[in-house]
């Protein structure tokens, strides 16, 4: 997956989020030592780049997704499009809001 490859590299990523071999690798799965040999250039296995680009660029918790949210979002998707894209919309505004400084720790 070249194009994928080209988008980023997996050092740089650790470097901006700031962590330490062992703190990035560790979260995926993947030893130091292993993480250490993809930085330098080894061929990375499709599923370790996947777990890079959702733990470390798209920044998903893993420990929080649960298959029935996958269940939930593709009934939503299938049944109540509308919906969907009204709730799409709603969390990228947050998410707009967060990155611009708005964003509270209070509960809704």
């Amino acid at each position: 997956m070249k194009l994928f490859d080209k988008l980023f590299n997996p050092r740089e990523v650790r470097r901006k989020l700031g962590l330490n071999q062992q703190e990035f690798w560790t979260k995926i799965g993947v030893t130091q030592s292993g993480g250490s040999r993809y930085e330098s250039g080894r061929n990375m296995p499709k599923p370790v780049r996947e777990l890079l680009r959702l733990v470390h660029v798209e920044q998903i918790d893993l420990t929080r997704v649960r298959r029935e949210d996958f269940d939930i979002i593709d009934y939503l998707k299938d049944n109540h499009p509308d919906l969907y894209k009204s709730l799409q919309k709603a969390v990228r505004a947050r998410q707009e809001a967060g990155k611009s400084g708005g964003e509270s720790s209070e509960s809704e």
